[in-house]
């Protein structure tokens, strides 16, 4: 390891840090949020339910680097316009978040329904009162699966020229180097740690609610 090297260059690498952040968080919140109405749509819709769920799998089969490549032409962007990036990792996110909504609402009881039935609640209040937030345990477990692989996937767009610590390993491929490509592999499960630690305690205070499992 070169720590010259990297102190040197620390101004550069923390903006590809920062990059590598937007590009990773960005997608997925843009994902949960158009995955929390159509998973809710397909949820209602129980006879097409695993139908829809499987053709909308099969978005996260299409390989990174042609869904880069192919969507300046479907967009009309240059090739190294950070949509792209955005784009292709929101639909990732997306096509694995509407499970996880799906399946966090399966997760609720229907005996909790018929309860907030009794007690008055209306459908729109049933679901934002009641059904959501028991389903927010398993959206969030699904959103730390999805939020870590973004980390991993958008060094991918570093083939394609976009800035995120992706450029470390192929600067240092192309220099022979291994300074650059330990260093990125250290900030990558670095911040993968530290968005999933971030996103955990997020989900706890917002199910504060839950019962605390006492060890023995």
């Amino acid at each position: 390891m070169r720590f010259d090297w990297l102190w040197a260059q620390k101004d550069a690498i923390f903006n590809l840090l920062c990059w590598h952040l937007y590009l990773s968080v960005a997608p997925v919140l843009i994902g949960l949020i158009l995955a929390i109405p159509a998973g809710i749509l397909i949820y209602r819709i129980t006879r097409l339910k695993n139908l829809l769920l499987n053709m909308l799998g099969l978005l996260y089969t299409i390989p990174s680097l042609a869904l880069f490549v192919l969507l300046p032409g479907i967009l009309g962007t240059r090739i190294l316009d950070t949509l792209n990036v955005v784009v292709a990792l929101t639909l990732y996110a997306f096509s694995l978040l509407v499970r996880t909504v799906c399946d966090g609402l399966d997760s609720v009881s229907e005996d909790t329904r018929q309860a907030a039935v009794a007690l008055g609640y209306r459908p729109l209040q049933r679901f934002f009162l009641v059904e959501l937030p028991l389903a927010v345990p398993v959206i969030a477990a699904g959103m730390r699966v999805v939020l870590v692989s973004n980390v991993s996937i958008v060094s991918i767009a570093a083939v394609v020229g976009m800035p995120q610590l992706g450029a470390l390993f192929t600067q240092g491929f192309q220099l022979h180097f291994l300074t650059p490509i330990i260093a990125g592999i250290v900030l990558c499960i670095a911040l993968a740690l530290i968005l999933d630690n971030l996103l955990l305690l997020g989900a706890n205070r917002i199910t504060a609610w839950k019962p605390t499992r006492s060890g023995r």
